[in-house]
């Protein structure tokens, strides 16, 4: 068996599935989450850990006579761990949507010579979100803390570093902290030098890295004991979330399209060559499956549509009617759903705005499409940048939103391409669990590749397939095109990328 982990921004959840990636057993722990409003967003690595053994334990609960063979770890992007000389966290970790750095993040691309000078350089520009500005916000505002400072690791690498005592990195979660050459494959340590001077103090605190076939080791004795797992038991080397999520979805070949709708929302599209976009809005990260993975994320998505609902005193289940019962483009309705800043457009410091508000038009249906509808066209105009002008035909649908039957829908009309979504809901554990399995067959000396492995273990709903209605492609256009007005009057940077 193998078991899948995903440390994400809410919990932590633990798949246990056999060689077919058939589910035998899940478990979930909720994490807490400190939020100031500075922008910041953190928490304490231990509630990972304290996660990770609750949902563990839970998955295996009855499954123990079974060994588990391997374990892969999913965490969460972007997020900064920063340990002292005797391995201890010096302070709660930034995480991806922490926007406090924004100063930061801004001063560090100054620093490197500006946005067309980092993509010449690097392939990437930094983000507010990457954890480089996180390291600068520590120098500037925590010198004390900053001085301690002997390990640098991403959630994904601190979990697995609790899990078997050893430090390691991966390409894909690497390319997304802002340090690294995404064509190269290596650390990109001139620009950890512009926030040590020099000293070459932040490139000594960097792990080695891994190939996606490689483990980081057995798990620690006390650590097996615990989780009632086997001492032989391999961590392979994992992943960031939106690359363990690419192989749980079978985005591991040219041609398919991930796209996920969470707290945070995401589409994707595997690449067999790095795909650098020169304006920065497509973060050119590579995969953790030996390509490269282009990629865009908003910050805004079911976290907003939540709100409203709560706002409107309706449930979950209402969005179904209020999609249903209205037409594409909210009768004139136009929602920019930036309520936490903006990633894609990089606006983190942007608000929200609701606007062609009428006395005909303004009602909770309406207002409940406007807001799906700003979520659904922040991310399709992702996905146009990152297909260069191809079409999508198929995107695979994951996250809270691939539940509801009317936003696929709306997404399938809005997109002309064919939704479906994978039986497992868990995504980013699969593809974990799925990556475990990689490492094991490598182990055994089967070398079995990832397109074989997907294929056999990432199934989809037959029931939730949506295909698109051509005759509503052009009202959906029309609604897009109001949106893109809106964004261009309230916020005209946005449209210099």
């Amino acid at each position: 068996m193998f078991l899948g982990i995903d440390c994400g921004t809410q919990g932590t959840k633990a798949l246990l599935v056999d060689k077919e990636g058939r589910s035998l057993g899940r478990g979930y722990f909720k994490h807490p989450l400190i939020e100031r409003e500075s922008g910041a967003r953190e928490q304490e690595p231990q509630w990972w850990i304290d996660a990770l053994k609750h949902s563990v334990l839970q998955a295996l609960d009855g499954s123990q006579d079974v060994p588990v063979v391997a374990i892969g770890v999913s965490g969460q992007q972007h997020g900064l761990v920063v340990l002292d000389e005797e391995f201890r966290v010096i302070r709660p970790a930034k995480l991806w949507n922490d926007t406090e750095t924004a100063e930061e993040n801004s001063a560090l691309v100054e620093m490197l010579g500006g946005a067309a000078a980092c993509i010449e350089r690097f392939g990437i520009v930094p983000l507010t979100g990457y954890t480089v500005s996180k390291l600068l916000w520590i120098q500037r505002r925590e010198p004390a803390n900053f001085e301690r400072i002997r390990h640098i690791l991403l959630p994904h690498e601190y979990l697995n570093f609790w899990l078997t005592g050893n430090m390691f990195a991966e390409y894909g979660d690497a390319s997304g902290t802002g340090y690294f050459d995404v064509r190269r494959r290596e650390w990109a340590t001139e620009v950890l030098e512009k926030i040590d001077g020099g000293s070459h103090k932040l490139e000594k605190c960097l792990p080695a890295f891994k190939l996606p076939q490689e483990s980081v080791g057995k798990l620690r004795r006390e650590v097996a004991e615990e989780l009632n797992l086997p001492a032989n038991c391999v961590v392979a080397v994992g992943g960031g979330d939106n690359m363990m999520a690419a192989i749980g979805t079978g985005n591991v070949e040219q041609g398919r399209v991930t796209m996920s709708l969470g707290t945070s929302s995401t589409v994707y599209s595997f690449s067999s060559q790095p795909v650098i976009d020169n304006s920065g809005v497509i973060a050119p990260f590579c995969s953790s499956s030996g390509g490269w993975l282009p990629l865009v994320c908003t910050m805004n998505a079911t976290n907003v549509v939540t709100q409203t609902l709560n706002l409107l005193g309706k449930e979950v289940s209402d969005i179904e009617a209020a999609l249903r019962f209205t037409e594409p483009g909210a009768a004139g309705m136009v929602v920019l759903p930036f309520l936490n800043g903006e990633r894609t457009p990089d606006l983190p410091r942007a608000r929200g705005v609701v606007a062609g508000i009428s006395s005909t038009n303004f009602n909770s249906f309406n207002f409940i499409r406007a807001v799906i509808e700003g979520v659904s066209f922040g991310l399709l105009r992702g996905l146009e940048r990152i297909l260069q002008g191809r079409t999508a035909t198929v995107i695979s649908l994951t996250g809270g939103g691939a539940r509801s039957p009317q936003w696929r829908q709306l997404l399938a009309d809005a997109s002309g391409a064919v939704i479906e979504v994978p039986e497992e809901e868990e995504a980013g554990c699969l593809g974990a669990a799925i990556q475990a399995m990689y490492c094991d067959s490598h182990a055994r000396g089967d070398h079995a590749n990832f397109s074989t492995l997907t294929h056999r273990c990432v199934k989809f709903q037959t029931d939730s397939t949506t295909n698109p209605r051509p005759e509503l492609r052009d009202a959906y256009g029309s609604a897009l095109a109001k949106y893109v007005e809106l964004l261009r009057r309230e916020y005209p940077q946005s449209m210099q990328e």
